[in-house]
């Protein structure tokens, strides 16, 4: 039997009671592990490759380059990337942004330590957390755009791709997906290669912005 390994986690946050709060309760995990914090990302790329990190929890609002454009230079990076934005604000233009630069969930500063850990595990496991306050604001700003015309029967999703599609929006892990549809993890993987490949995405972030857009769900 392979050796457990536990997520490692990666933190970048200028406030350092928040870095070693958040340090304690990562190590406080039996599933868990953190392998760095760092202030900023001035060194972002050298500090990633070095941690070799499973998850990357990155505060919004940092000197120097802000995580918003940390996002995007990580994802150019390193395309699978499992990212949890945190942060004290709720607004809008920022909660979109982030989600859009592919952010792979996000979570309010002021969220309890049980909900830190859970969307920790949840990014880990391919959902796509966020506060309620911060999804139904996300669900706000895409539904106030346009869809793309023609664009929501082009993609040949079957009725099941389609519903696993529907669960991934609502922040669902592939554990839990398997679970509410009584399917196998093989199975939901399966299901979510199939909807990447169709949509052509390469990851969660992108398959729920363009279901969002393009008014998939």
């Amino acid at each position: 039997m392979a050796p457990f390994a536990p997520i490692r986690v990666i933190a970048f946050d200028d406030s350092k009671d928040l870095r070693e709060m958040l340090r304690l309760l990562v190590d406080a995990q039996p599933d868990m592990v953190c392998v760095a914090v760092h202030p900023d990302l001035s060194q972002m790329m050298r500090d990633i490759d070095a941690a070799k990190p499973d998850v990357i929890v990155m505060d919004i609002q940092m000197p120097g380059m802000n995580g918003i454009e940390g996002v995007k230079a990580i994802r150019t990076r390193w395309p699978q990337a499992r990212i949890l934005m945190q942060t004290v604000f709720e607004d809008d233009a920022k909660v979109f942004d982030a989600i859009c630069a592919g952010a792979s969930g996000y979570i309010l500063k002021t969220a309890s330590m049980d909900e830190v850990v859970k969307a920790i595990r949840d990014v880990y496991q391919g959902g796509a957390p966020m506060t309620p306050s911060i999804a139904t604001k996300v669900l706000a700003c895409f539904r106030r755009m346009e869809a793309v015309p023609g664009t929501s029967t082009g993609y040949r999703l079957s009725e099941r791709e389609r519903e696993v599609l529907g669960l991934l929006v609502h922040g669902k892990s592939y554990k839990m997906i398997a679970a509410e549809l009584a399917i196998s993890f093989h199975t939901v993987n399966s299901h979510i290669r199939n909807i990447y490949d169709k949509l052509h995405v390469g990851n969660c972030t992108e398959a729920v912005s363009k279901a969002l857009k393009d008014g998939l769900v």
